[in-house]
Order: C-alpha cells, then sequence, then structure tokens
C-alpha cells in the first residue's frame, strides 16, 4: 500500500534531525554571511541595507536550494542518520518552503525600494559605477550582470509557480511528478544568477567556497534529475506474476518476478514502483520478507485516480520497474518488546515483518493493534493466521464497533507498555496524538518510531 503521513515538524525521531538540518543549515550560512558582511556603520535606511540584504537572502535561498537539489537525488548515505527517506523527503519539502520564503524575500528587497521611490516616498541616491575588477573571470562577470539579473527573474517567477503547485494537494500527481521536473532547469538558472551577481570579494571568503561547493553539488544533482539517473542503480526490471483483490479493503495484491538484480530488502521497507513511465514512480511498502527467491508483493490501495485504475490496467506478464529499497522502519528497537500499530492502509510494513518473524523469530514480545474504520472478515482472517505463525498478539479495533482506538486502551491491554518500543505507520494525525498521549504517560521519545512518507 502507499504510505501517507502529514505535515508534521514535531515528531520525534528522524523528524528531531530534520528541524537540526534544516536550522544548522540556515544558520551556518547565515553566520559565514555576516561575517564577511559586517553591518558596522552602515546607515539605516533602505538603499543602504539594500545590497547586503540582497546578498544575504540569494545566499541563503542558494543554500537550501542546492541542498534540496541533492535530497532529490535519494542519496543513501543520508538514510540512516536523518532516520530514512521518508524523513529526508520531508527535510527536501521543508527545504523547498525555505527556499520559497528566502526568494520571495530577496524578490522583494529588489522590488519594494524602486516601488517606493516611484511613489514619492523614498529618494534614490545618485547611483556610483563601480570600477571593473583586473581579475578576468569576476570582470567577465560584471560584464554579464544585466543577463544575471534579467534570468534571476524569470526563474524566480517559475520558480513560486512550480514550488506553489506542488504544495497544492489537489494537483493530481502526474502533473506533479512532470511539473516537478522543470525545477533543476530553474535551479541551473538561478544558480547562473548567483555565481554572476555574488559579491566580488565573497569568492575568497569562507561564505563563497561554502557557496561554490554546494552550487556545484546541487548542480550535478540537476543534471543527474534531468538525465534520468535518480536511482538508476537501484532498479530493478520485474514481472507481474499474478495479481488478485481485497473487496473488502479496496486492495490490489501484486505479485511480481524480478528479473534483474535485487539486493534484497528487510520488513518495513518499501520500493518506487513505476509502472507508467507517463505516471511516473509511486512509493509503495514491500509486503513480504526477502528470502532470495526474486519474488516480491505489493498491496496497493486505490487512493487516487491513477491507483485505483492499477486492477483494470494491469495484467499478468506486465512489465515494471522496481527502486530500492528504501526506509529505516526496521523494527530494531532497543527495547526487548514491541508494540505496533497500524493504522488503515499503515498496517502493510506489519504484514511483512509477521512473515519475517514466521520465518526468523527474534526473541522479543510483540502486540500488533490493527485499527480500521470498518470490519473485513477475510483480511481479518488472514492477519490472525499471519499473527499466530509469528507469536504475536493481535489486538483488532474496528472504529464502527470500538471506537477510535487510543493511547489508553494500548497501555490497558500492554500493562509493560512502558519498556516497549512503539512502532507506528497510518494517518499523521493519529500517530501524532498517540505519540503525544504515550509520551505525556512516560513513554520514551526515542521509544517512539513512526513513518512519515510523502511524496509531496
Amino acid at each position: 500500500m502507499r504510505r501517507t503521513s502529514g505535515a508534521d515538524m514535531t515528531a520525534p525521531g528522524g523528524l528531531g534531525r530534520i528541524q537540526w538540518a534544516l536550522a544548522g543549515l540556515l544558520l551556518a550560512v547565515l553566520a559565514l554571511w555576516l561575517a564577511s558582511m559586517p553591518f558596522a556603520g552602515v546607515p539605516m535606511e533602505a538603499f543602504s541595507l539594500r545590497p547586503p540584504s540582497l546578498q544575504g537572502t540569494g545566499l541563503l535561498a542558494m543554500a537550501v536550494m542546492s541542498v534540496a537539489m541533492v535530497l532529490a537525488n535519494r542519496p543513501g548515505a543520508f538514510e540512516p542518520w536523518l532516520g530514512g527517506l521518508d524523513k529526508m523527503y520531508r527535510l527536501h519539502k521543508w527545504l523547498g518552503i525555505s527556499a520559497l520564503g528566502l526568494a520571495v524575500a530577496h524578490w522583494l528587497w529588489v522590488e519594494v525600494p524602486k516601488w517606493a521611490v516611484a511613489l514619492g516616498w523614498l529618494v534614490r541616491p545618485p547611483r556610483v559605477r563601480a570600477a571593473l575588477p583586473e581579475q578576468p573571470l569576476l570582470r567577465q562577470f560584471h560584464e554579464l550582470r544585466g543577463v544575471a539579473e534579467t534570468v534571476g527573474e524569470w526563474a524566480f517567477y517559475a520558480l513560486v509557480v512550480l514550488l506553489a503547485l506542488s504544495l497544492l494537494k489537489r494537483f493530481p500527481y502526474r502533473r506533479f511528478f512532470q511539473t516537478h521536473r522543470l525545477l533543476p532547469v530553474v535551479y541551473l538558472a538561478l544558480v547562473f544568477h548567483a555565481v554572476v551577481l555574488m559579491q566580488d570579494s565573497h569568492w575568497s571568503e569562507p561564505v563563497g567556497i561554502v557557496m561554490a561547493l554546494l552550487m556545484a553539488a546541487g548542480s550535478v544533482a540537476a543534471l543527474r534529475v534531468l538525465f534520468g539517473s535518480v536511482g538508476r542503480s537501484r532498479q530493478a526490471v520485474a514481472v507481474v506474476d499474478s495479481l488478485s483483490t481485497h473487496p473488502g479493503a479496496g486492495v490490489l495484491e501484486v505479485a511480481v518476478r524480478l528479473k534483474s538484480r535485487w539486493p534484497g530488502h528487510r520488513a518495513g521497507q518499501f520500493a518506487f514502483v513505476r509502472f507508467d513511465a507517463g505516471e511516473g514512480a509511486h512509493p509503495f511498502t514491500i509486503t513480504s520478507p526477502w528470502t532470495g527467491d526474486g519474488r516480491m508483493v505489493f498491496l496497493i490501495k486505490g487512493l487516487g485516480d491513477y491507483t485505483r485504475a492499477l486492477p483494470s490496467l494491469l495484467k499478468a506478464g506486465d512489465l515494471l520497474r522496481v527502486e530500492g529499497p528504501y526506509g529505516q522502519f526496521n523494527f530494531a528497537g532497543r527495547q526487548a518488546r514491541q508494540i505496533w500499530v497500524g493504522g488503515g492502509i499503515g498496517i502493510t510494513p506489519f504484514i511483512a515483518r509477521l512473515q519475517q518473524l514466521a520465518l526468523q523469530p527474534d526473541g522479543k514480545q510483540v502486540d500488533l493493534f490493527y485499527a480500521t474504520a470498518h470490519a473485513d472478515e477475510a483480511a481479518f482472517g488472514l492477519l490472525r493466521d499471519a499473527a499466530q505463525a509469528a507469536g504475536v498478539q493481535l489486538h483488532l479495533n474496528v472504529d464502527a464497533t470500538h471506537g477510535r482506538l487510543t493511547a489508553e486502551r494500548i497501555r490497558a491491554a500492554v500493562p509493560e507498555w512502558r519498556s516497549a518500543d512503539v512502532w507506528f505507520c497510518g494517518p499523521a494525525g493519529f500517530g501524532r496524538q498517540l505519540r503525544i498521549d504515550l509520551q505525556a504517560a512516560g513513554l520514551s521519545g526515542v521509544d517512539f518510531h513512526q513513518e512519515l512518507f510523502e511524496m509531496r
């Protein structure tokens, strides 16, 4: 099934690292800029503050855009530190939002003083034409400044439109996939703008060296996106082996057989699956353990137009592309007891783990709570059998019959809950409330693990 989550920036674990990473990047670049451009002696009026403010907002915007572009390449080295690709994409999203805000601030420093002069509120000081630098490359940059300003202005407008569309949940995923691929072009245009217009003295200072490295890494990453190289080394070709439906749950079960190399995966991980090149890849949990036989299963719930149409579009023998595995939702907690909570479609990583435990028990005591809106006896029967084979205590909660599953019910069912790792996958609001309630009652924040994956 596809993963779901919300935009919560307060969840534990990986999200704490996201906050540190975002704040650390902004503060580091801000400190370098302030060190290179002290404000001592600068008059506190618009046209005196304008040049350093343009440099500062521009540097910060380019820094966060560069890191966002690198993360768009799904670098596996960052996964363990950030807590998984789901957390990496959350950081990518907030870097994009930060870039949007900083780019708007940069544009306002360009335009607002002009508007104030036109309205008679400010008087523009006389222009002083600076002498061209002796260094040939810097002299060339000065000659290109007019072009760079025009390129930057139009790239800014494109950036605002594309980032705004990416944040609109109602904007169709297919269109999001298509329009988001234009961002590397916009980014490269903004790199040209930034390189040409960066203050000359910055290039020999730490801030210029850091920005050069960031923009070089971002440019390479942008070119990889444009040439379709992202994730290529982690892709495998597969063929649809069989299809079956679970009408009560609105789920399509797709069993595939790999035709090329796959490194194996752990229960709880996911893969990007591309059934249709025009639609792009969607993330789905791998709901079967890896046994080395080249087979894997995906449970896909119809959440949008495309996934709802898959039962009529797919057939046995169809080729598809699988990329992965990704994710750190790996059940590797520090406690000897675990509590799993699956909400609706969030049951999928637990299904894979149940099958793995049936083959390789780990000795931990596990209670699995499955919360769903409506009863599906066929699905419940399969889940009971899998839990029994894995030695896991299953707790079924049907909202229509039992009411919503709460932290209080979990604590009552598992008296030793304080000494357990809690693993949650499901609706973000549900997980957030469980986390708040359990931590308020005494659960350590590091023992609550939550999936936060969303593509946009």
